[in-house]
C-alpha cells in the first residue's frame, strides 16, 4: 500500500496535471495514418496485430513492430513509437483488445474468468490459437468495466502466458447481443470475407494479408460463417525480450571476474531491537548504462551502434543498501538473502517487522536496495509517464538497471560483505554464511519484480514471492493502489478505449523490467548463463492491490503446483479453482502456489478493485506459520504443509 505522505505527493500531482491538461477529444483516424480499418473504433485495433509489423530478416521472430500511428494525449502529443518497434513481437501476456458494439459475452457463451475452462469449448465464441502447435490457447474474456458502453473494450487475457516467438491467430464468432441476435461484422471486414477484391481497392492489401489467418483458422476447424473479426499477432522473442538485460548483467559481470564489486558501509548501528542484532547501511557501485549522469530518474538507456545499452565513460550507479543481521547471526552465521520492497517504497523497507521477524526466526540476513524506476524517487517522473507515454521508456530502462543493482548487491554479500568488519563479530568471524546459496525474499512489488531478478540472477536458486503477481496491464485496474495514477492516467488519455490500448503498449515496454517478460524462464528452460530456479508464491485470497487471478496465470506459466485443498468449500466463484494448475498435499519437490485466506470476500470478476471488506494484502508475510513454512522452502527447496492438512487460514 502507498504511504500517506506518497499518497499526498500523489493527490498534489494528479490535481496539477486536472489544470494544466486541456479537454481530450478522439482523433479520428486519417486514411494514411497505417491504422487497422477491420476495427475502427481505435487506431491500433486490433491489438497486438502483425498489421502492425514488418518482416525483418535479421530479428529471431522474423519481424519487426512498426506503428506509425499511436495515441495522442489530451495536449494532442503523440506517442512515438520508436522505443517499441525496436520489438521483434509482441507481449506474451499481451491482452487482446477489440471493439465489439452491444455484444453481451454471456449471450454469447465468452468464457469469463470464473470458467476459464469454457475457452476451450469446440463452441467458443473467441478462439485464440498458436500456429506452431495448432494449440487452443486458454483465456478469459471481458468488457471493461471502467468505460461507458460506447468506448467499452473487448479484452481477452491469456490464462497462461503466449510461447515466446510464436505467432497466434485470433477469431471472434457468434457473437451476440443482450437480445440474443447475431452481431453482423463491419463493412470492412465483410467486404475482406467476400471476393478477391481488385488491386486498386483500398483493402486489397488487407485482404491478402488476412488469407493466411483464414486459412490457419479453417485448418483447425474455425470456418468464415459467422466470423466478426479474426486478425493474427507475433510475440516478441527471449531475445527481444531479455537481450538487453541479459547484456548489463553478463558485461557487468564480466568486469568483476569473480571478484565482490566495491561497496562502502556509511552507518552501522548495533543492538537494534530484540530481534536485530545489527544493521548496516551503505552503497554498492555497478556500471550504469543510462544516459545521465548517475542514472537519476527520467534516464534511459544509452544505446550503442548495436542498439544494446552502453556505458557512458565512468558512469556509475550509487546503489544503496540496508542489511538486517538477526542476533542470531552473532551464535552462527546466518544465510544471505535479498530482500525487495513494496509498491514506491526503498531499501528501508528491509527494517520492517515482519522482515526482522523473518530473519531472527529462521537464521537469515536480509540485504535491500531500491527497485529504481518504481522506487519513492521515482514518483513524479513516473506519472509524467502517464501523461506522455512516450516517456515510459524511462521507467522501463531503470527497472533494468534497477534489477542490475539487485544482482550486484547479491555478490557482494556473497563475496565481499564477509570481510568488512560491519559483518563481523567481535572475533572477526563473518556473520554471514557465505557457503550458503543467495536467496530472495519480497512482497507486493517484490514479489512482482522479484519474479525477473530470479529469472536474470547467476546466484539466487529459490525465492519467496509474497503476494506476487505478473504483468502491470492486468494488474492496474484490479488493484486499489492504481486510484491516483488512474486519475492522472484520465487526465492525459480521457478515451477509456485509449487507456486499454495504452496498457496494452506500457506492457510491452514493462515486459524487459517485470516478471512478465521473463516467466518463461523463471523455473524451467532457463536464461543464458543462469541456473534453474524454484519459487514460492504466497498470495492473499481477496488481496485488495496485487489481484491473484494474476499470480494464477503466473503459476500455470512457471509450472507451479497449487497446495490444496486451497479453500473451504464455496469460498471460491471459479466453477473449477486455479484451473490448469496441477494440485499437491502434504509435501512437494519444487515450485509452488499457496493461498492464503484470512476470510475476506472474494474479489470481483470484473477488471476492477476489491470493495468489500478488509483488505487482507499484509496478512501472509506477518503470519508465522507462512514465514515458516518460506524458511523451509529457501532453506530446502521443499514445500511442507503447515496448515494441518486443510486449507491455509490466518486470523487477522
Amino acid at each position: 500500500m502507498l504511504p500517506r505522505t506518497l499518497t499526498a505527493v500523489l493527490t498534489a500531482a494528479v490535481t496539477l496535471a486536472a489544470l494544466i491538461t486541456p479537454p481530450a477529444r478522439a482523433a479520428a483516424p486519417r486514411a494514411d495514418d497505417g491504422c487497422d480499418p477491420i476495427d475502427p473504433a481505435a487506431c491500433l485495433l486490433p491489438f497486438p496485430n502483425n498489421w502492425y509489423t514488418v518482416r525483418d530478416p535479421d530479428t529471431p521472430t522474423g519481424r519487426r513492430v512498426h506503428m506509425r500511428t499511436t495515441l495522442r494525449n489530451a495536449s494532442g502529443v503523440p506517442v512515438a513509437p520508436d522505443e517499441w518497434n525496436r520489438a521483434d513481437g509482441f507481449s506474451p501476456g499481451s491482452m487482446l483488445l477489440s471493439r465489439v458494439p452491444g455484444v453481451d459475452l454471456a449471450r454469447s457463451g465468452a468464457a469469463p474468468v470464473t470458467d476459464i475452462g469454457a475457452s476451450l469449448r469446440p463452441d467458443a465464441p473467441i478462439v485464440v490459437l498458436d500456429t506452431e502447435t495448432g494449440e487452443r490457447w486458454p483465456y478469459w474474456a471481458e468488457l471493461d468495466a471502467n468505460a461507458p458502453d460506447a468506448r467499452k473494450a473487448l479484452i481477452v487475457r491469456p490464462a497462461r502466458n503466449f510461447q515466446e516467438g510464436h505467432r497466434y491467430v485470433v477469431a471472434l464468432r457468434n457473437l451476440r447481443d443482450a437480445s440474443g441476435s447475431l452481431i453482423e461484422p463491419g463493412a470492412a471486414f465483410r467486404r475482406i470475407l467476400g471476393p478477391t477484391l481488385p488491386a486498386s481497392d483500398p483493402l486489397s492489401g488487407r485482404q491478402r494479408a488476412e488469407r493466411r489467418v483464414l486459412d490457419d483458422l479453417a485448418a483447425n476447424g474455425v470456418e468464415r460463417d459467422g466470423l466478426y473479426l479474426a486478425w493474427d499477432f507475433t510475440v516478441a522473442s527471449r531475445e527481444g525480450l531479455t537481450g538487453s538485460m541479459l547484456h548489463i548483467r553478463d558485461e557487468t559481470l564480466r568486469g568483476l571476474d569473480g571478484r565482490s564489486p566495491k561497496f562502502q558501509v556509511t552507518s552501522v548501528t548495533d543492538n537494534v531491537n530484540g530481534l536485530i542484532g545489527r544493521e548496516v547501511k551503505g552503497v554498492v557501485w555497478t556500471p550504469s548504462y543510462l544516459d545521465k549522469p548517475g542514472g537519476p530518474p527520467g534516464s534511459a538507456f544509452h544505446r550503442g551502434p548495436d542498439g544494446l545499452p552502453a556505458r557512458l565513460p565512468g558512469n556509475d550507479q550509487a546503489v544503496p543498501f540496508q542489511c538486517e543481521i538477526p542476533k542470531s547471526a552473532f551464535r552462527e552465521p546466518a544465510r544471505p538473502a535479498l530482500y525487495g520492497h513494496g509498491l514506491l517504497g526503498s531499501e528501508r523497507e528491509a527494517g520492517a517487522v515482519d522482515v526482522e521477524q523473518m530473519a531472527a526466526e529462521h537464521g537469515f540476513v536480509f540485504c535491500a536496495t531500491k527497485w529504481i524506476g518504481m522506487a519513492d524517487e521515482d514518483i513524479p517522473n513516473d506519472l509524467a509517464a502517464l501523461a506522455d507515454l512516450t516517456h515510459f521508456r524511462t521507467v522501463a530502462d531503470r527497472l533494468q538497471q534497477g534489477l542490475l543493482g539487485f544482482v550486484v548487491l547479491g555478490r557482494a554479500m556473497t563475496r565481499g560483505f564477509a570481510s568488512d568488519k560491519a559483518f563481523q563479530n567481535d572475533s572477526g568471524e563473518s556473520l554471514i554464511d557465505t557457503g550458503a546459496p543467495l536467496a530472495y525474499d519480497g512482497n507486493s512489488q517484490g514479489g512482482i519484480m522479484g519474479g525477473a531478478l530470479t529469472a536474470v540472477s547467476p546466484d539466487i536458486r529459490r525465492a519467496a514471492l509474497g503476494v506476487p503477481a505478473m504483468n502491470y496491464s492486468t494488474l492496474l485496474n484490479r488493484s486499489v493502489d492504481f486510484g491516483a495514477f488512474g486519475k492522472a492516467l484520465d487526465a492525459s488519455y480521457p478515451d477509456k478505449l485509449d487507456q486499454q490500448i495504452g496498457l496494452g503498449l506500457l506492457q510491452m515496454l514493462w515486459d524487459r523490467g517485470e516478471a512478465d517478460g521473463y516467466a518463461l524462464h523463471l523455473t524451467g528452460r532457463p536464461l543464458p548463463g543462469t541456473p534453474p530456479h524454484r519459487v514460492l508464491m504466497h498470495t492473499a485470497f481477496g488481496d485488495h492491490q496485487v489481484a491473484t487471478v494474476a499470480a494464477e496465470v503466473e503459476a500455470r506459466t512457471i509450472g507451479a503446483r497449487v497446495h490444496a485443498p486451497f479453500l473451504t468449500p464455496g469460498r471460491s466463484p471459479d466453477r473449477v479453482p486455479f484451473w490448469g494448475i496441477r494440485r499437491f498435499g502434504s509435501s512437494y519437490e519444487g515450485s509452488a502456489i499457496v493461498v492464503w485466506d484470512s476470510g475476506s470476500p472474494a474479489p470481483p470478476p470484473t477488471n476492477t478493485p476489491p470493495s468489500q471488506g478488509r483488505d487482507p494484502h499484509s496478512d501472509p508475510r506477518h503470519s508465522a506459520d507462512a514465514r515458516r513454512q518460506k524458511a523451509i522452502f529457501l532453506t530446502t527447496g521443499r514445500v511442507v504443509d503447515v496448515c494441518g492438512g486443510g486449507p491455509c487460514m490466518i486470523t487477522p
